[in-house]
């Protein structure tokens, strides 16, 4: 007989083995803590290093709002990917956040830019505006020391931003600099002089000659900043000179004196803006970016005759978007039913050949169909023997943008329509016709009410889109054709298009306009967006 004792130890024993599918999993889940945790570091550590190296340059750059998003989703990274814990949140926060980034803010902003000056004259801080005002009145005396200069750049050599390598050719001392910057030595950077020029900087690129000439425009412009009353301005491609400022700033009474004239400068306003503005009511060009309250919306709604333009620029656009929107469905879908019939060899084929204008680059269609519409030379004209002038007729440029619209957009409600009509059972299709239903019958009274349950929402979108469709005006007609003396509003402008001329086809850019009138339209398409949701509601109650 065995003894208990023994049958004990022998339990403790079995109980203490671990058997091979045991040992496996054990492995398993050991390799699966490991991958977890160095997943966790390696977000946790690219997301510390991305902040480390934002801050700095947001607050640099004053740019608080995207300060906050970046300290708030770091400390959300963190917290969320940290722990096992708030399992919902791991995957709430990923689209939250690029919802934020890519929608959210960039409406605030808008909304916030509406209510500014910010443009072109108003780009800058106050003290950008001193800094420009007093570097742009450099003078060159007959003894102003002359400098051999280099202009180098961090990014494109058309765009910049460029910084001035500098070499005094009496002391050979190479001196550096970006635009509106003080001037300092070029200590702490490793640079190579040849033949008094620096032709080589360690994390920069030295623009040759030609490329000089190509952004000249800009580098022209280029002043550092020496002491209160001197600064070093461009002078050709190849020198610089250091010369006395005739305007001089005076941080105390925050006041610009003409040191030529003896005119005194102080800030005024003027219209909706400050400037600086002598005795005799002068003013200086350069102002800076300002909150103007509703200025801007006030310049919307209080010009009787641009009131008028954009009346009858939404008439056009409500036409273009409703038109678009019925024309691409109705040829899509009378396709799509067409090669859905289980009779037609060949469909693929087919299907392939209609989704080709989907997959030509919309810009590149829209280039081409204009040089279609051409009145002496267009292929339109040409094959079916017209004489239309499509695009210098205000009537006949409205049809031509529809039609090209059309062919487009007709791929896209191919594609949906098809997917649509693929779902609808063939039982009802049967049953329709063992009740009477003839073929028009049934399209219309059961397969078209099923198929707008889906498809509703998305000729609603199509609507909105083509409601500030800006490509499809600008690049086939520019919004013309234009009456004569008419510059506002083309032919074919819809609002998009003319209020893009009307804030930056002028002496300059005018943001803060153009963005009031953004906020206008982006209110108004959602109304009707809403509307169009509300009247399409009822179609749910189809089953």
């Amino acid at each position: 007989m065995t003894s208990p004792t023994a049958h004990k130890g022998g339990a403790h024993a079995a109980a203490g083995a671990e058997t091979p599918d045991s040992s496996r999993r054990t492995a398993r889940e050991r390799t699966t803590t490991i991958r977890s945790v160095l997943g966790r570091v390696l977000v946790l550590g690219a997301a510390l290093a991305v902040a480390a190296y934002l801050v700095p340059l947001l607050i640099a750059a004053r740019m608080w709002l995207w300060l906050f998003i970046v300290v708030a989703a770091t400390v959300a990274i963190f917290v969320l990917y940290s722990t096992r814990r708030f399992i919902p949140g791991k995957y709430f926060f990923p689209g939250t956040f690029f919802l934020a980034v890519f929608l959210i803010v960039p409406i605030v902003m808008t909304v916030q830019t509406a209510f500014t000056n910010f443009g072109d004259g108003f780009r800058g801080t106050k003290e950008d505006a001193v800094t420009t005002i007093t570097n742009n009145s450099v003078v060159q005396a007959p003894d102003s020391p002359l400098y051999n200069l280099s202009v180098a750049t961090t990014g494109s050599v058309e765009d910049g931003p460029f910084t001035l390598f500098l070499v005094d050719t009496d002391t050979e001392d190479v001196l550096y600099g970006a635009d509106g910057e003080t001037v300092q030595p070029a200590t702490d950077v490793n640079v190579t002089v040849t033949d008094g020029f620096v032709t080589a900087a360690d994390g920069y690129t030295i623009l040759t000659g030609k490329q000089i000439n190509t952004a000249y425009d800009t580098i022209s412009t280029l002043t550092l900043s020496v002491s209160e009353t001197s600064a070093i301005k461009v002078q050709g491609v190849r020198s610089a000179f250091e010369g006395t400022k005739t305007m001089v700033y005076d941080e105390q009474s925050d006041s610009i004196t003409n040191t030529k004239t003896g005119d005194v400068y102080t800030v005024q306003k003027v219209g909706n803006s400050e400037y600086y503005v002598n005795a005799n009511g002068d003013r200086l060009a350069q102002s800076w970016k300002q909150n103007i309250g509703l200025a801007n919306f006030a310049k919307l709604f209080g010009n009787r005759s641009l009131i008028k333009q954009l009346g009858g620029a939404f008439t056009w656009t409500l036409i273009f978007a409703g038109g678009s929107m019925l024309l691409t469905f109705i040829l899509g879908y009378f396709l799509a039913l067409t090669l859905n019939d289980d009779r037609i060899r060949g469909k693929k084929l087919y299907r392939s050949f209609l989704l080709l204008p989907y997959a030509v680059p919309g810009f590149i269609s829209l280039l081409i169909w204009s040089n279609f519409y051409n009145r002496d030379f267009g292929l339109i004209n040409e094959m079916l023997n017209l004489h239309i002038n499509w695009l210098g007729d205000p009537n006949w440029a409205k049809v031509a943008v529809l039609l090209t619209n059309m062919w487009m957009g007709f791929p896209y409600m191919f594609i949906v329509c098809t997917g649509a009509l693929q779902s609808i059972p063939d039982d009802l299709k049967e049953a329709a016709r063992i009740d009477g239903a003839n073929g028009w019958q049934t399209t219309t009274r059961v397969i078209t009410p099923l198929l707008l349950v889906s498809v509703a929402p998305l000729l609603v979108s199509t609507f909105a889109f083509n409601f500030n469709n800006f490509n499809a005006i600008q690049l086939l007609t520019e919004g013309g054709p234009f009456a004569a003396g008419e510059y506002t509003r083309g032919g074919t402008d819809i609002l998009i298009s003319m209020v893009y001329r009307i804030a930056f086809g002028g002496s300059g850019a005018d943001y803060g306009f153009a963005s009031a009138v953004s906020v206008v339209l982006f209110v108004i398409t959602g109304v009707l967006a809403a509307a169009q949701f509300t009247a399409t509601r009822r179609l749910e109650d189809i089953n």
